[in-house]
C-alpha cells in the first residue's frame, strides 16, 4: 500500500514536470555501499549496491597508524555497530578511545563491524563484516565487475577531516589528502571517482597537488551556495548540499556554474521523488534500490 500511494505521487509530480529538468542519466550514488540494507563501508555492501545497479559507490576513508587508507565513517570503532575481537564492550561513552589512528590495519582488520546490525536501519543484514583498506575494496570491486562483465561503476571518496582532530585522530591535511591521492593514482582510478570533503583545506590542497581529478564540495544543513563556494580556491565539480537545501534556485546556480548537484542523504520515497523532479544530477541514498525503481519509473525516454 505504501508504495502504491508512492507511485500515485510519482505520476501526479511527472505530469505536471518539464521531463527537461530530469537528467537522463541520473547518478545513484550507494551511501557507504547501500547501509539501509547491509553494514556499512564493507566489501558486502558495496557489491550489494553493485548488484542493484548503481553507479557510484559512495565510502568514506581514515588513516591507520601504520598509513593505511581505510574504508570507514568515523575514525574510531562505532559503538552501535562494533564487536570487539576481545568482547571488551564498546560503549558511547568510550568508542573514541578505540582510535584508528593509533591502531595498525592488522588490529582494525580484526574488529567486526556487521554482527551487531544497526539500530538506525531495521531492515539491515547482520553479517559477520570488516573494515576493508580502500585498496583492497577497488580491488574487490574491480575484479567483481569484470567477472561479472557488469557495467563499471564510480568512487565518491570522503576524506574525514576535522580541523580540531588532526595528529589526534587523523594525519595532518596535507599529509592525509596525499596518502588518499597516491591510492587513487596507484589504483588507476582517477578517471572514475571524485574526492569529497565537507572542509575545503583538502580540497584546496588536492586541487594544487592535481587539478584534473575531479572534487565535490559536502555541505551540511545550513549556509548560503555563495559563501560556501567563497571558502574554496577553485570552482569543484560537483556541490554536494544536504538534500533539505536542494530548491530551483540552487540547482539552477550550479548548473549555470556548470557545476553538478549531488545531494545527500535521500531515503524517504516522497524526498527521492521531489529531489529527482528538481533536476539534480545524482543522489546519494542508503536505499539505492528505491532510488533505482522510483527514477526508472519517471525518467526521460531516449
Amino acid at each position: 500500500m505504501k508504495w502504491y500511494f508512492c507511485m500515485l505521487i510519482i505520476f501526479s509530480l511527472a505530469s505536471c514536470q518539464n521531463p527537461n529538468t530530469i537528467m537522463q542519466n541520473l547518478d545513484i550514488q550507494g551511501h557507504r555501499g547501500c547501509r539501509g540494507l547491509l553494514p556499512e563501508n564493507t566489501i558486502e555492501s558495496f557489491i550489494k549496491a553493485i548488484d542493484l545497479g548503481v553507479t557510484t559507490l559512495e565510502l568514506d576513508v581514515v588513516i591507520t597508524r601504520d598509513s593505511q587508507v581505510v574504508v570507514s565513517h568515523e575514525p574510531f570503532f562505532n559503538h552501535e555497530i562494533t564487536t570487539h575481537p576481545e568482547g571488551i564492550k564498546i560503549t558511547a561513552e568510550n568508542e573514541k578511545d578505540f582510535n584508528i589512528y593509533e591502531m595498525t590495519y592488522d588490529e582494525v582488520r580484526r574488529y567486526d563491524v556487521g554482527s551487531k546490525g544497526n539500530p538506525k536501519f531495521p531492515i539491515q543484514s547482520k553479517i559477520k563484516a570488516y573494515k576493508p583498506t580502500l585498496s583492497a575494496l577497488i580491488d574487490t570491486v574491480e575484479q567483481y565487475i569484470s567477472l561479472k562483465n557488469l557495467p563499471a561503476v564510480s568512487y565518491n571518496i570522503e576524506i574525514k577531516y576535522d580541523k580540531k582532530e588532526e595528529n589526534k585522530y587523523h594525519p595532518a591535511a596535507d599529509v592525509y589528502t596525499k596518502l588518499v591521492y597516491d591510492l587513487i593514482i596507484a589504483k588507476g582510478i582517477k578517471e572514475k571517482c571524485n574526492v569529497q570533503c565537507f572542509d575545503e583545506k583538502p580540497l584546496n590542497i588536492l586541487h594544487k597537488i592535481d587539478a584534473s581529478i575531479a572534487t565535490a564540495f559536502l555541505v551540511g544543513e545550513t549556509g548560503n551556495v555563495t559563501e560556501k563556494m567563497a571558502k574554496l580556491d577553485y570552482k569543484p565539480n560537483i556541490y554536494s548540499p544536504h538534500f533539505r537545501l536542494v530548491n530551483e534556485e540552487l540547482v539552477h546556480y550550479c548548473h549555470e556554474n556548470k557545476i553538478k548537484i549531488i545531494p545527500w542523504t535521500v531515503n524517504d520515497e516522497k524526498d527521492i521523488t521531489n529531489i529527482i523532479m528538481q533536476g539534480v544530477d545524482g543522489i546519494i541514498s542508503d536505499y539505492p534500490d528505491k532510488v533505482i525503481e522510483i527514477y526508472e519509473g519517471i525518467r526521460p525516454q531516449k
